[in-house]
């Protein structure tokens, strides 16, 4: 098999992985392998391209593949799969093509950042781009490989918990390619080892350092502040930091620790994943470090707050790692009523809805919740009116109607109307308009990681670790976690239901549900249903109003089998090609 001489970069020709016609010859006019060893700008372009097959680059909205949402597009691909077309051929939650794409730049990369003059005037300086470099490639690497494990990972026929095939060098043969699935503690641990390697090369933050007494440990041998300050100062802010991979561990830590990946149930797990994610809080103060607009990071002020491109150059404390901020009105199009001028796309569920307590913290199923069926949303959780657009409620200063005969925006009233009773509010800016005479473009951004999902994941395994009540090591408990989060969204203090809750099982039903509250319509959905083993059929259901009486019905059947489908499946492409053993159900 030949060597590949040339190398297509980001705009020239998409890499098709699983072939030995990887790399195909560009044709003369197309950069070849050889300059990135002249040029920094195109060997760095190897990592850049990299960062583009992130899989949280933006929203998948894959909650239409559960019981929080469905779409009026009758051809949206997660309704397909949630209604029975998903198979190792039709696989919308496939990473497999995208993750590998992202490894193997990210190999190529590690082959030639040793080689690449970056600062050829300083061979200090040279170094430390260097470093950062590898660190970042590390970190990438790492990060694809832990989606392969979310996605892809499961038990083979014979009932062994198997990863997929582990690519630590580029792949130059057919036979590079055809290597098998490496178990499940193998490949977790080659991800460990990534992650670890990273953390080695990375400081936790970028940003401009003061003087040399500012220097993170392990970075002793610098002897000019501007040096640091080039490399790893305000100029690389959104690039993989070690603060990131932290918190990349912290998540493997609570993927493993899961019931679809520890069906044992083994406290070790649970406590490693409590611990690795107290670091992280620890490191913001704990609890204190809770920011108090997180939960409404996507309005106006908290996005402008977020530009760190002016003022002290400083994120929003919410934030841990997002894509920078854009102008468009894309989201606001996609999902405004269509009164609005929008396409509705986005139906949040009654599952959903019935999910927020009411804003004493009582579920509205409690005796104590003072729930009326009559008037259904009074007296909710105020999350629920920050998150969807209900019958009545205001976007835009516009009441929207959702009942049936309510007009364009009530209940199957047109091709974009709601097909559940409601439409999606969050992740939207209201000052969006979308009025054909007076268009205008608001700025968002994309999450990679919010710290409220690092302390809801402390919280998930603290309570399966230690209980409700119990620290660890910490100096706050699960319950603590969700009393400063529901506090924070507005439940009444003293909150008399989590006081109630002494049971770990009780506690473990509140953490989720508080998570599917807290992160809806941010991808989560779809994934803690598989790793936490739940049922995966709850049909998604709406509400009709009519003369002010509200009917629940089914939209959707959920066609899922609980028996294997926790676990996606292989590409069938890969098990034909490579011989690679397909998960348990799936063939």
């Amino acid at each position: 098999m030949r060597r590949y001489k040339i190398f297509l970069f980001s705009l020239i020709v998409p890499v098709m992985f699983g072939s030995c016609d990887l790399l195909e010859p560009a044709d003369d006019n197309h950069s070849t392998i050889e300059r990135v060893y002249e040029d920094p700008s195109f060997g760095e372009g190897l990592l850049i391209r990299a960062y583009t097959y992130i899989p949280t680059n933006d929203y998948r909205y894959d909650e239409v593949a559960t019981d929080d949402a469905v779409s009026n597009d009758r051809q949206n691909s997660f309704m397909r799969i949630a209604t029975g077309e998903w198979s190792a051929l039709y696989n919308p939650q496939s990473l497999w093509d995208n993750c590998n794409q992202g490894i193997l730049y990210a190999n190529k990369f590690l082959d030639v950042v040793d080689s690449i003059p970056w600062k050829w005037t300083d061979d200090n300086l040279n170094a430390l781009y260097v470093r950062r470099l590898t660190g970042e490639s590390y970190a990438l690497r790492g990060l694809f490989k832990y989606f392969l494990l979310r996605n892809h990972g499961g038990y083979a026929p014979g009932g062994e918990l198997l990863g997929t095939p582990i690519y630590d060098k580029f792949l130059e043969t057919e036979e590079d390619f055809s290597s098998p699935r490496a178990s499940f503690s193998d490949f977790v641990n080659s991800i460990y080892t990534d992650l670890d390697k990273a953390l080695t090369y990375l400081p936790l933050d970028y940003g401009n350092l003061g003087s040399i007494d500012d220097l993170p440990s392990g970075f002793g041998e610098i002897s000019d502040i501007s040096f640091y300050n080039t490399v790893f100062g305000d100029v690389t802010q959104q690039r993989i930091s070690g603060r990131h991979v932290e918190a990349m561990k912290a998540r493997l830590a609570l993927l493993v620790a899961s019931p679809a990946f520890n069906a044992n149930n083994t406290g070790v797990l649970w406590e490693e994943a409590a611990d690795l994610h107290a670091q992280l809080l620890d490191e913001i103060g704990g609890l204190a470090g809770l920011d108090p607009n997180g939960h409404t990071f996507f309005l106006k002020a908290q996005v402008d707050d977020a530009d760190i491109t002016t003022g002290n150059k400083q994120d929003i404390a919410e934030i841990l790692w997002r894509r920078p901020i854009y102008s468009n009105r894309t989201r606001e199009a996609d999902n405004f009523p269509p009164s609005l001028y929008g396409n509705g796309e986005i139906n949040p569920t009654q599952n959903l809805v019935d999910a927020f307590p009411m804003a004493n913290g009582y579920p509205i199923t409690d005796e104590n919740s003072g729930y009326d069926p009559a008037n259904p949303y009074a007296e909710r959780d105020p999350r629920l009116s920050l998150y969807i657009v209900y019958d009545g409620s205001k976007l835009k200063n516009t009441t929207i109607n959702t009942g049936v005969g309510a007009g364009d925006d009530g209940l199957d009233a047109l091709q974009n109307s709601t097909r559940t009773g409601y439409y999606l509010k969050k992740l939207l800016r209201e000052d969006v308009n979308l009025n054909p005479s007076s268009t205008s473009d608001q700025k968002h951004f994309n999450t990679h990681i919010r710290y409220t999902e690092l302390f809801l994941n402390y919280a998930e395994a603290a309570n399966e670790a230690w209980g409700p009540n119990g620290a660890g090591e910490h100096g706050y408990s699960a319950k603590d976690v969700i009393a400063a989060i529901r506090q924070r969204a507005g439940i009444t203090q003293p909150d008399d239901y989590l006081n109630s809750i002494s049971d770990k099982d009780e506690m473990r039903a509140l953490i989720r549900n508080e998570r599917r509250l807290e992160l809806c319509f941010e991808s989560f959905r779809f994934w803690d249903l598989r790793r936490w083993k739940a049922d995966l059929t709850e049909p998604a259901k709406g509400v009709r109003i009519e003369n002010g009486t509200y009917n629940y019905f089914t939209v959707e059947q959920r066609a899922y089998d609980n028996s294997y489908m926790h676990y996606g499946p292989i590409p069938d492409k890969e098990t034909v090609k490579f011989n690679l053993i397909q998960n348990d159900g799936w063939n």
